[in-house]
């Protein structure tokens, strides 16, 4: 290069240039903040240029259309006031638009919005469904799910979305009693349906669990804590249910004109259908009676409604969607029958649980067909809600026509007290505050109620396992003095005439009893730690710690809280319950007397396996080797494994058949780097 006074000048440039760069980077922190500031002082402006552009416009309009006269233009007065009044009229503009729009456009939409696709009232059926059939079914209340079938087999659940997106529960869905395991067609066939627990079902359900927050408000609670369990054998004894009421997709030789059409098609593959009737302009109402009169009699599917769809799916494609719903449908709520009466008492109900529940007792009122005096109040907080008082004027009315509830307090003289003894073992009661809710407490561990509770749990399926004692047989044994503690359900063949001449028993029943409790002495050691009912131990966690611990009934009582805590998933609180029960000299007292009664097996002795010793596991997606997820994960544990929910940066495989698969649980693996691996590796690494 030519060192000439031009280059050298450039040069002199460049290296200023540079040193004043790397001055801004080195320091860009500062430079950023006086960017930011300059921007701060400039933004005001801009915006403010902004307004002003965009109020010009109706401000030349107004003063165009108001001032722009000739003869107005002349006059000295006009001149000065054209710009500020056109600015004046300007605002006062914009001020109403923008009010018009708030008070006006956006509830009318808002309202739209809500109040589209369903109805109370009738006669809006009749309009809607105008000269064309439609299909009136019953809105059953539970939980969507979509199936996939592909070669007659079930490959896919998913608890919501369009078939391609959703939370899968394929394996919990395998276990509904009433889907068929393989239909006659075998090309690929997407369905929608509604899973639910029938309402028989669900009281047996809600009255098995012990805890406050176990318990479930309705069926529909309860089928979609179900269908998500992460043990496909829990949603297995729940008893759920499976209605069709939608083909969302099969293969292009598999076309129909109108909906029936489909649900006919689907009855012959073997699906249960969603209950429903074809209807015109003409009949639509005496369909809708026929329904209501079927839900008030008893009827064991939970309903909110119905649904009126059009039957031609060509003109039902023609309509389209809005944001949230399909314009092909409209969904019927039942108008509530309202009644007014009297409240007459509060009767305060022990349960199993501790829990004692108010229950408001009126004055008789027909409701839907039939004579209601009772309506439960749920919990305290609800009490209080209503201000509640004897001899107040209510409104009651049943929940999807079945269900007793107070509406309204009209008279709220808020003059009842809260028991401050058990209705049963009168000893004081504990008001407890569980998520919100206030709820009566009976603190008695001897009170009677809690004894049946006891019993129920002891000889429950995941217990002892005793067939043959329901609730209602242990409590007239209870009554009679045959059961004090629930070893004495081992001595029950000395009463053997008693029992045979009770109501309901015969020589039969007795012998198949007597039975049971015998075939009941063989016994896991984590089967019988569960049945104890100690508090927050499950039949999961009696598992884990008959595995960690696996000793003898009499010596849990020298295990410490520490050496708990080192069980996986053990918390202390939960540690503190196990500890103080073992420790108890009462509870000391009936592990001797089972421990002599039956023959319990302790768990086998965990393989040593280098493969699986204290590496973490989780397991997603359809299982063909093994039964259900809960065999595969209990073959890990005895290797020495440990198995999660949930991948983390601790976890060591992914078991999942779906290397491919887009789910989350696949891309958290592979972002962390944690090894995907499919059914047949797994069992290599075992063998």
């Amino acid at each position: 290069m030519d060192l000439n006074k031009e280059n050298m000048k450039k040069m002199r440039e460049l290296i200023v240039f540079t040193i004043i760069l790397l001055i801004a980077l080195w320091n860009y922190k500062l430079l950023f903040e006086w960017i930011g500031f300059a921007f701060g002082i400039v933004t005001p402006f801009l915006i403010g240029g902004g307004i002003a552009f965009v109020l010009n416009v109706p401000m030349s309009f107004f003063e165009e259309t108001l001032f722009g006269n000739k003869r107005v233009k002349e006059k000295k007065l006009a001149k000065r006031l054209a710009r500020p009044l056109s600015l004046v009229l300007t605002i006062v503009a914009v001020i109403g638009v923008v009010v018009l729009v708030m008070f006006v456009v956006i509830p009318e939409l808002a309202q739209t919005v809500l109040s589209l696709g369903k109805t109370k009232e009738r006669e809006e059926l009749v309009q809607w469904l105008t000269s064309r059939e439609g299909l009136l079914s019953l809105k059953l209340d539970g939980l969507s799910v979509i199936l996939t079938y592909q070669n007659g087999f079930l490959v896919k659940a998913l608890t919501r979305g369009n078939g391609e997106i959703g939370e899968v529960i394929t394996n919990n869905a395998k276990t509904f009693k009433n889907i068929p395991a393989k239909i006659p067609y075998t090309g690929t066939l997407v369905i929608r349906g509604e899973a639910l627990i029938r309402y028989s079902d669900f009281k047996v359900l809600n009255e098995s669990f012990s805890d406050i927050q176990e318990k479930y408000k309705n069926p529909r609670n309860l089928c979609s804590g179900t269908v998500r369990q992460l043990n496909n054998e829990i949603t297995a004894k729940r008893n759920v249910h499976y209605y069709v009421y939608n083909l969302i997709q099969s293969d292009p030789e598999i076309k129909f004109d109108y909906k029936e059409e489909e649900l006919i098609w689907l009855d012959k593959q073997g699906f249960d259908i969603v209950p429903y009737k074809k209807v015109t302009g003409k009949n639509i109402l005496s369909a809708i009676d026929d329904f209501s009169e079927t839900i008030t009699n008893g009827f064991d599917l939970p309903s909110d409604g119905l649904v009126l769809t059009y039957d031609d799916i060509s003109y039902s494609r023609s309509l389209g969607r809005t944001a949230k719903f399909p314009r092909d449908s409209i969904a019927f709520k039942w108008q509530d029958e309202l009644a007014e009466t009297t409240l007459t008492d509060i009767e305060w109900s022990a349960s199993r649980t501790g829990l004692i529940n108010p229950v408001a007792i009126f004055e008789p009122v027909e409701l839907e067909g039939t004579t209601v005096s009772r309506a439960s109040v749920h919990n305290v907080s609800i009490l209080k809600e209503l201000q509640l008082g004897i001899g107040d004027k209510i409104t009651v009315y049943k929940a999807n026509m079945i269900i007793p509830q107070i509406q309204e307090n009209l008279t709220k003289s808020n003059a009842l007290s809260i028991p401050s003894v058990c209705p049963v073992c009168h000893q004081e009661t504990e008001l407890i505050n569980e998520n919100g809710s206030e709820f009566l407490f009976c603190p008695n561990p001897k009170c009677y109620a809690k004894k049946i509770k006891a019993f129920t749990h002891f000889v429950s399926r995941d217990a002892l396992n005793i067939d043959g004692f329901s609730e209602a047989t242990l409590e007239k044994f209870i009554d009679h003095g045959w059961l004090q503690k629930v070893t004495d359900i081992f001595s029950l063949s000395q009463y053997k005439e008693e029992i045979q001449n009770l109501d309901g028993f015969g020589e039969k029943s007795y012998t198949n009893l007597i039975q049971a409790i015998e075939d009941s002495k063989q016994v896991t050691l984590e089967r019988v730690i569960y049945s104890l009912g100690i508090k927050g131990i499950g039949l999961s966690m009696a598992k884990l710690i008959c595995r960690k611990y696996p000793l003898s009934l009499n010596e849990y009582k020298n295990l410490s809280v520490k050496e708990l805590l080192s069980v996986d998933g053990i918390g202390e609180k939960l540690a503190e319950s196990f500890v103080e029960y073992f420790t108890d000299s009462e509870n000391q007292d009936l592990l001797q007397q089972l421990s002599n009664i039956l023959t319990i097996a302790l768990p086998e002795k965990i393989e040593s396996n280098a493969s699986f010793e204290g590496k973490t596991f989780v397991i997603t997606g359809s299982l063909t080797h093994f039964t259900n997820r809960n065999e595969c994960k209990e073959k890990i544990e005895s290797l020495g494994g440990k198995v999660s929910s949930s991948v983390s940066k601790n976890t060591a495989f992914l078991v999942n058949n779906d290397i491919t698969s887009s789910s989350s649980k696949n891309k958290k693996a592979k972002e962390l780097g944690v090894p995907i691996i499919t059914e047949d590796e797994l069992l290599e690494m075992i063998q």
